[in-house]
């Protein structure tokens, strides 16, 4: 019995390989993945062939047939369609580099960061050299391996392995859109070096982060960085949706941040309460950000935000090592505390995270917002930070100068504010922690 767009619409996988015949040796094959794929199933030379024709719904029941019905005729010419597939001369159309840059383009279509489509085109630039003018069916699992590998010898495992997974999505487009009939990096799974993941710094310590607070309260660089690393502490965003926020997106009257989902990794919009604190150091920052539309805009142009590095480099210039202390880590830091004191449902402590429940039947449950639990817990949240920061603070004379102990450093011991000078460059000496 012939298919039809119905039947092959509510195709359903199950268990096994489900093949659907519309006759003529045309088959749509629905995988256990739930893929669904045309094949044409034909004899020539006295062997039976298989010839791959697309995927369905972006091949459609009648252009499939439409590919059988030309590979038929080609047949009745004693030409067999797969070799004359592989016979034509490699167009520019079916090289990996002209449909890794169609992957690009759809990727940009369906509205992705533009951040994301930079690491893409990143990775996608180690593969061009080794194979990106190569047809896509002439490339093989030892050619994809010999590129991963010229990344792999400099320790960069990491990149490598995302690098497999980029090609391995333009393959997966190329079969989709018939130009190519598998996958060569699945055969490259556990080819690689594992890379170590080393999770980012983070201060989970009362004590310490209300030492770390007091520091940036004395931070003499820009006041935008300053206030930018204030807001992480207050709000913990990822950094990247901080630095590039516009004032559009801040509703003073509500107090609320509304982040579009351009900006968000899991490109759903989000909602972010602003406490008394956050409105305060807002306020203060629009008075001095240049009138632009930017928050944060760069020193060097205020059309562009503050970079990827400005509030890591400013932690440095406090003291603080990569391993001490990173802008992301303010994000562990309130979800370990904010779950340790117990007064908030882990539920509202990972939305205001912005985090995607992993298990699906979960998800499918844990859609409330909130919202109100997550006002009240993040007004608590900025009362118990300046609680933090307004501890252990002590006032001795320097020199006959009145200073304010800012927190007790690991390394540089000490740290102190002159308290007649805000701005005045923070005095730091080891010597002070054998007096003291």
């Amino acid at each position: 019995m012939a298919l039809s767009d119905v039947k092959c619409r509510n195709a359903r996988p199950i268990s096994k390989l489900v093949k659907l015949s519309d006759g003529g040796g045309l088959q749509l094959w629905v995988q256990p993945t739930g893929s669904r794929l045309w094949r044409l199933a034909y004899r020539f030379g006295g062997k039976q062939k298989l010839l791959a024709l697309g995927s369905y719904p972006l091949i459609s029941l009648a252009e499939a047939r439409e590919a059988r019905d030309t590979a038929k005729r080609l047949l009745l010419r004693g030409i067999d369609p797969a070799q004359e597939r592989k016979s034509q001369k490699t167009s520019a159309e079916d090289t990996f580099r002209s449909i890794a840059e169609d992957y690009v383009d759809k990727l940009k279509k369906e509205g992705r960061a533009d951040r994301t489509i930079t690491k893409v085109k990143w990775l996608l630039d180690f593969a061009y050299p080794t194979f990106g003018d190569k047809s896509v069916r002439e490339i093989d699992p030892a050619t994809i391996l010999a590129a991963l590998r010229s990344v792999e010898v400099r320790g960069r495992y990491e990149s490598a392995r995302r690098m497999r997974s980029t090609i391995g999505s333009v393959f997966r487009y190329a079969i989709a859109t018939a130009r190519a009939d598998v996958d060569p990096t699945i055969a490259l799974r556990g080819a690689l070096v594992g890379p170590t993941v080393t999770p980012r710094a983070a201060v989970t310590d009362p004590k310490a982060l209300g030492g770390l607070l007091r520091a940036i309260n004395a931070f003499d660089g820009q006041p935008t960085t300053r206030a930018a690393l204030r807001l992480m502490a207050l709000l913990f965003p990822r950094p990247g949706e901080l630095r590039a926020a516009g004032w559009d997106e801040f509703d003073f009257e509500s107090s609320v941040w509304s982040i579009p989902e351009g900006r968000m990794k899991m490109r759903r919009p989000h909602r972010v309460p602003l406490s008394r604190q956050a409105v305060s150091v807002l306020t203060s920052l629009r008075e001095i950000s240049g009138g632009g539309s930017l928050s944060f805009p760069s020193v060097r142009s205020g059309s562009r935000p503050i970079s990827d590095n400005t509030l890591n480099a400013a932690l440095r210039r406090m003291g603080y090592g990569k391993e001490e202390a990173t802008a992301h880590g303010f994000r562990a830091t309130a979800s370990t505390l904010l779950n340790e004191c117990g007064k908030w449902h882990p539920d509202a402590v990972e939305r205001q995270l912005a985090h995607i429940e992993n298990n699906d039947v979960r998800r499918a449950y844990a859609r409330a917002e909130h919202w109100e639990e997550r006002v009240r817990m993040m007004q608590w949240w900025a009362d118990y930070l300046d609680e933090l920061e307004s501890k252990n603070s002590r006032v001795i004379s320097i020199g006959g100068r009145e200073a304010s102990l800012l927190s007790i450093h690991p390394r540089e011991g000490l740290v102190w504010k002159p308290t007649a000078t805000v701005r005045q460059t923070t005095r730091r000496t080891s010597n002070l922690r054998k007096s003291h």
